[in-house]
Order: C-alpha cells, then sequence, then structure tokens
C-alpha cells in the first residue's frame, strides 16, 4: 500500500541524490491561469525518473543487490536505473526500445549500464526484459507500477507544496502512470481541495481510456513523438490510483506538444521533450478548466534528441502560424511574383522559398501555380496576407 509515510521516506533517502528543482512563474504562458512550471526537465538524469529508481534500489537487501537489477525503458527511467545502480555499485541491464532516442540510450551507457535493444515500443522491451529476470533471479525495477517507485515520485508534490502551499491545481503528463499516482496520492493526502489532471498524448492515451472505460485497457498501437509516454497499457497499481485520486484526465495531439516544446524554448528557455511538454500543452490549449487558478505543470523531461528537435520546431512554426506554404493558382505572365512578394512584404511577413511551375491538365494552358514559403508572426497574421491576396485578385489553392 501506498502511504505519506513512504513518500516521506523516499524523501529522506533522495535528499543528498537528487536536486530540488525549480518552481518556475511563467508569465508568458499565465493567459487566464497563474501558470508554475515544475522543472523536472532540470533534474540529474534530465528527467523526474531518478527519483523513484533510487527510492526502489536504496531498499533492496544485500542479497538483492548482489544479483543485479534489470530494467526497460524508452530512455528517462533507465538512466535513473543506471545512474542509481552506479551510487549502489550495482550492475545493471537495461531493456531499450529500439524507437528510442539515440541521445537516451548513448546517455544510458554513460552511466555503466548494459543496454539490450528491442524492436518495438516500451511493451516488447518489458516483455523481454520479464523473459531475462526470470533466467537470471535478477532484481526487475519496474518503471511505473511498484509503490516503492510511485513514492519516490511523489516527492514531486511534497516539493511544489512546500515552494507554492496556495497552489489550486496541478497538471501531469502520463505514461505508464507512475508520476501522475505518486503526485495525486500525495496532493489528495495533504491538500485534499487542490486539484489533479493528467495529459497523455492522443496516440497514446492507455490511462485516458482505461479510466473512460473503467478497466485497464491495452492499446493495439501507440503513436506518438512523445516516446517517454508511449504505453499501450498502464499498470494495475497506478490505474486504481489514478481512478481513485485523479480528476480528470485530458489528450493532446502531436502539434498541440510540439508547440509547447517551441514555446517553453522560445518564452521560458527551457528545452523540453515530448513527454515533458504535456502537461504545458493542456493548459496552453485550454483543455482543462484552470482559469484563474495557480496552476502547477509538471515539465517531466528534457531529453530530447536534438534531430527530432529540429523536427519538432519547425512542426511548431507550421502549428501556430510562424511558417506557412501558402499556393496561389494565377495567369502565367510578367510581374506576378513581383506584385504578389510586394503584397507579402507590405505586410511584414519573409518570403523564404518561392517554386513556379506551369499549370497541370486540369488547369487552362496560360495557367500556374506559384508555391510560395513565409515566416510570419502568427495565424492572425497568416489570415490577413491571404485576405490581401484574395482582395488583389489572387487565387489560393490547396494544389500540392
Amino acid at each position: 500500500m501506498l502511504t505519506i509515510d513512504k513518500v516521506k521516506k523516499a524523501e529522506t533517502l533522495l535528499k543528498d541524490v537528487i536536486r530540488k528543482t525549480d518552481l518556475i512563474y511563467a508569465a508568458a504562458l499565465s493567459t487566464g491561469a497563474e501558470i508554475y512550471l515544475k522543472s523536472e526537465n532540470l533534474q540529474k538524469t534530465g528527467s523526474f525518473k531518478v527519483r523513484g529508481a533510487y527510492t526502489k534500489i536504496a531498499q533492496l537487501s544485500d542479497e538483492q543487490k548482489k544479483k543485479g537489477i534489470i530494467a526497460c525503458s524508452a530512455g528517462n527511467h533507465a538512466q535513473g536505473v543506471a545512474l542509481s545502480a552506479q551510487k549502489s555499485g550495482i550492475k545493471s541491464t537495461i531493456f531499450i526500445p529500439s524507437t528510442a532516442p539515440i541521445s537516451k540510450i548513448e546517455a544510458t551507457k554513460s552511466y555503466g549500464a548494459q543496454i539490450r535493444l528491442v524492436d518495438g515500443v516500451y511493451d516488447d522491451a518489458y516483455n523481454e526484459a520479464v523473459k531475462f529476470q526470470k533466467e537470471t533471479g535478477a532484481e526487475f525495477i519496474h518503471p511505473f507500477d511498484d509503490i516503492e517507485v510511485i513514492a519516490g515520485q511523489g516527492t514531486i508534490a511534497l516539493e511544489v507544496l512546500e515552494q507554492l502551499p496556495e497552489v489550486e491545481a496541478i497538471i501531469v503528463p502520463i505514461g505508464g502512470g507512475g508520476l501522475i499516482s505518486g503526485i495525486a496520492y500525495t496532493i489528495k493526502m495533504l491538500k485534499p481541495e487542490c486539484k489533479v489532471y493528467g495529459v497523455q498524448a492522443a496516440g497514446a492515451g492507455s490511462m485516458y481510456y482505461s479510466i473512460e472505460n473503467h478497466r485497464r485497457t491495452e492499446l493495439p498501437a501507440v503513436h506518438t513523438f512523445a516516446d517517454g509516454t508511449a504505453v499501450k497499457m498502464p499498470g494495475e497499481n497506478t490505474f486504481a490510483l489514478c481512478e481513485k485520486y485523479v480528476d480528470r484526465i485530458v489528450t493532446v495531439t502531436d502539434d498541440e506538444i510540439a508547440t509547447a516544446i517551441l514555446t517553453l524554448m522560445e518564452r521560458q528557455k527551457l528545452v523540453a521533450e515530448g513527454a515533458g511538454a504535456l502537461s504545458v500543452a493542456a493548459a496552453m490549449f485550454k483543455k482543462l478548466p484552470i482559469e484563474g487558478k495557480k496552476t502547477v505543470c509538471i515539465v517531466s523531461g528534457g531529453n530530447i534528441d536534438v534531430n527530432i528537435l529540429s523536427r519538432v520546431i519547425n512542426r511548431g512554426l507550421l502549428k501556430s502560424g510562424r511558417i506557412a506554404d501558402l499556393t496561389i493558382e494565377m495567369l502565367d505572365k510578367p510581374g506576378q511574383l513581383k506584385e504578389v512578394s510586394r503584397i507579402i512584404a507590405d505586410l511584414g511577413a519573409n518570403v523564404i522559398r518561392v517554386r513556379h511551375n506551369q499549370g497541370g491538365e486540369n488547369t487552362d494552358i496560360n495557367d500556374c501555380y506559384l508555391k510560395i514559403s513565409m515566416e510570419t508572426r502568427n495565424m492572425k497574421h497568416l489570415c490577413e496576407i491571404k485576405h490581401a491576396l484574395c482582395e488583389a485578385g489572387y487565387k489560393l489553392t490547396d494544389e500540392k
């Protein structure tokens, strides 16, 4: 059973191991709500996961430690286990899905763990880890469905209550549910009037659907770049705790997550991975009733691969209207490009790419397509440009 005593014991165990991460007021995000960011992306290993991993490993018996430990993870739990094992002088073997970012795999190796890559997602790595555990007798450190691990994650709630005693709502990312289980239980025991909300990626909403169906529900597949939450089915303990203590769970799209990552970088100078930005995405896109409330968003991790980051930035720019592609159907004659460029420039946008294609089989002989990529301020600015082009007699089309 999870108890407050276990959470407080975890806090004591972690005292000299982890950072007490900052709670940052995010004025730029506080439109309608007073938003604070719990910066677990700045935690050791770049994620909250070290809290639960160390709490569990520190309480193993000497006999258990001699046999070594096993874990499976998309990356963050792997690093938490590897670092905790290194500090405790224990041999660790980590099973990681092949879809995990290279940066997370290499970081885990740097802590001295033995890595085994498994084709598929987290659940596939989990099955291989369980098989290996039966063969070796090593101790399996579950990434979320373990009471001691959950207690470790609950220490975040203790810090939030100390840093912002008047907190009214907490928004928490969900993968398997260990983080939100620990936070929700601790908050509801110590400040029951505070709301606890969960967020999942729309393509990996296993806990969302489980709560909706009132039973643990396994998804046939998961699709999201937020790899830290790509879990097909929540745990037994985490499902039970979420059903009892979490007020509401919502989902956000990958585009909304990308926008949140970009916003955190530009406005708060914080780098978050996909899973880490779920809470901010939910707040930004008004998925939850937090208007006027002192709200803490848990930014759970910052271990994003730089190659994925570049794609995410581009997607975020597209989603927010900062980069836009227009295709204009027009008569192929001199001066057209000059006129279109003048309209766009007069409205303060910047053309970054132009392609001119002669018309296709369904257009007039003299027609052409002008394809323009440009930098704009936001969606409103983009709409103004489209309106000005239409007013000048140009026809916008979806032709690609």
